[in-house]
């Protein structure tokens, strides 16, 4: 197998790695970017340096576009004219709407992984980044069935699951659970900041709530402007969607109404768990609380633990006290009897540990 890869940063980098290392191919890339392609070839992300798109899709079997959003569709273009008639080609961006309207050519089908990392750039790139993940793909009736069945079996190989889903529900869900998320987290930090300013204050120790809620605030500024612009309309519905539910609870806090405070809350708490059962775990999750000392390794001292008696834990979240001596790791483990042996495990280490 050999295949191209059109922008050799973390996505595309890892895609190279993971496809010399898992697939056996040879890979070709091509960047625009000032020594992107010698660090590239440094990290063995690529076996050969290409100086246009044209000479890296040459006869190649299938393309990667990681480009950023906003130039996908025109660098998809390009690949298509200059790739022979049995090469599939794809992208990786994050909306999906405008590069599938752009191509209906049979031999392009949209993808988007839902993986990424804090860093970007080839040298953060990653053989492993696809393990696990979903690799959304976004066939058309006019998408070549062989071409198709290629793509889907080499991002398996990649260590992805390749999911198929229409370009407009894709962009309506990202909308919701990726990208509205960074604009509240944008908006959160630029508030406190606003508000400790007005004060003349310093920022206080902030609970893991903040830091939790802000991680993703203020992200790439030149690809997220791009994501953000070519999914506006599904962006600005959500947008709406929350300041009407905000709207909500400012009403029920105004109105001093714990009773219908207490019953948003409990929603919540009970949407989150459909969430986390529909689509981490696929079945019942329980969340376990262990109460821990505040020392190096406690935390995978306990998933060390798990791991050895075969028990995967589908999210984490840590709570430490104020005074930073002790706190709580909360664990989501899937299934009864797998709830049940962590609780054991944990409470066998000398933690106490409670289910939530």
């Amino acid at each position: 197998m050999t295949i191209a890869v059109i922008g050799v940063g973390l996505i595309g980098g890892s895609i190279g790695l993971a496809a010399r290392e898992r697939l056996g191919a040879t890979v070709r890339g091509f960047d625009a970017g000032d020594g992107v392609l010698d660090r590239a070839l440094e990290r063995v992300a690529v076996d050969r340096a290409c100086t246009t798109v044209a000479e890296a899709v040459e006869g190649v079997d299938t393309v990667f576009v990681a480009a950023p959003v906003g130039a996908v569709p025109a660098v998809v273009a390009e690949a298509l004219a200059a790739a022979g008639a049995d090469c599939v080609v794809s992208d990786v961006g994050s909306t999906k709407r405008d590069v599938v309207a752009a191509h209906d050519d049979p031999r392009f089908v949209g993808g988007h992984p839902l993986t990424g990392a804090e860093a970007a750039g080839v040298e953060h790139a990653r053989a492993d980044l696809f393990d696990g993940a979903t690799w959304y793909l976004t066939p058309t009736a006019e998408t070549s069935g062989i071409l198709y069945e290629r793509l889907h079996r080499a991002i398996a190989g990649l260590g992805a699951h390749p999911a198929a889903i229409d370009a407009a529900t894709h962009d309506r869900l990202l909308a919701n659970v990726s990208h509205l998320p960074h604009v509240l987290a944008n908006v959160l930090v630029s508030q406190a900041a606003d508000t400790l300013a007005g004060e003349n204050e310093r920022l206080p120790a902030t609970g893991p709530s903040f830091r939790d809620a802000t991680r993703v605030a203020g992200a790439n500024g030149e690809i997220w402007t791009d994501i953000y612009l070519s999914n506006r309309d599904a962006l600005v519905s959500q947008l709406d969607e929350t300041a009407r539910r905000l709207a909500g609870v400012r009403d029920a806090l105004a109105a001093a109404d714990r009773e219908g405070i207490a019953a948003w809350n409990e929603r919540a708490a009970a949407d989150r768990r459909v969430l986390l059962e529909a689509g981490l775990a696929g079945g019942p999750v329980h969340e376990l609380r262990v109460s821990v000392p505040n020392r190096p390794g406690v935390v995978a001292e306990i998933a060390l633990e798990l791991g050895r008696a075969g028990i995967n834990i589908t999210d984490m979240a840590l709570y430490p006290a104020a005074d930073m001596r002790e706190g709580v790791v909360a664990l989501w483990i899937a299934g009864d009897e797998p709830a049940a042996r962590a609780e054991e495990r944990a409470a066998a280490l000398g933690f106490p540990v409670a289910r939530a």
